[in-house]
């Protein structure tokens, strides 16, 4: 056999001492893969954002036209004026519906969620007395 490779010919100890190079080598190549992996990600994650900002502002516009025209279709029948006041109104109950629903799920939501602290703590304090049931 020849001695081209000198790690065929290394010593028990010399290679349990390679042990920590090696194990720091490979930390910091994961590091480094998570790193390329999580810039490789916030990119397709940045044009993904992008291209829903583009899209919303683009809804804005289109909200803005279909409200002028149901306007412009109320004023075949009423006044300018008064189909204004008319989508106006109809858009107001809109607003009003809209916001009392979410003031409810807000409600509702912290609600629950103050429970469930309230709940979790109060299990904590009986696990640590040792009383109730805990896991």
């Amino acid at each position: 056999m020849s001695d081209k490779n000198p790690n065929l010919r290394r010593s028990l100890f010399e290679l349990i001492s390679d042990i920590p190079d090696l194990i720091r080598d490979l930390i910091r190549a994961e590091i480094e893969a998570y790193k390329a992996q999580v810039v490789a990600r916030g990119k397709s994650i940045a044009f993904g954002s992008a291209l829903f900002i583009v899209a919303l502002a683009i809804l804005f516009w289109v909200v803005a036209v279909l409200i002028a025209s149901a306007v412009l279709a109320f004023s075949l029948v009423l006044p300018p004026w008064a189909a204004a006041l008319v989508v106006g109104a109809i858009l107001i109950v809109i607003i009003i519906v809209l916001v009392v629903i979410g003031i409810a799920a807000f409600k509702a939501g912290t609600a629950s969620f103050e429970e469930s602290v309230q709940d979790s703590i109060g299990q904590d304090i009986d696990a640590v007395k040792g009383v109730g049931e805990y896991e």
